[in-house]
């Protein structure tokens, strides 16, 4: 009986420490002040375009409009011939679509940086996991610049296939 008195004793004492170190406040936190009804506020990303970012931009929309320059001629020439091609075949005809392929060589640059741009739109993406705004409207006028250029590269280029029944 004793013992059982004695531990019972011990017990209760073990019971009744004290923890160490400060007590945590009975305040208000601050995330318990905020209504969980409420969507929270992301900022926008409002940075300017980086000047990297802008310049290749701003050469790739150049090698564009320079391929146009090359493409002009070529395709000039070729609109030329097929005008006065004659029958398939016929040697007017075949001179007139060796100018249509030079037509579409001289495009390349325009292609290469139609791609190319879209490539640094997938590249930025993949790396920052995701694109600032400005980032996305400066890529997307770039884009539309070049594929304005190379949209009127191709009409002129089929409507020269279908001149010559191509």
């Amino acid at each position: 009986m004793r013992r059982l008195v004695l531990l019972t004793i011990l017990a209760l004492a073990a019971c009744s420490t004290r923890p160490v170190g400060p007590y945590p406040s009975l305040q208000p936190r601050a995330s318990e002040a905020i209504d969980p009804r409420l969507q929270p506020v992301k900022p926008m990303n409002d940075r300017p375009v980086s000047a990297t970012l802008a310049a290749q931009l701003a050469a790739l929309v150049e090698q564009a409009r320079s391929g146009e320059a090359a493409f002009e001629p070529a395709m000039a020439q070729a609109e030329h011939l097929a005008s006065s091609a004659g029958a398939p075949q016929s040697e007017g005809w075949i001179a007139a679509q060796e100018a249509l392929s030079g037509a579409i060589a001289a495009r390349t640059p325009t292609a290469l940086a139609q791609s190319d741009i879209d490539a640094l739109g997938a590249s930025k993406l993949q790396a920052q996991g995701g694109l600032a705004p400005n980032d996305l409207k400066a890529i997307d006028g770039a884009a539309a610049q070049v594929s304005a250029i190379a949209r009127a590269q191709t009409d002129r280029l089929k409507a020269v296939q279908r001149i010559l029944g191509s």
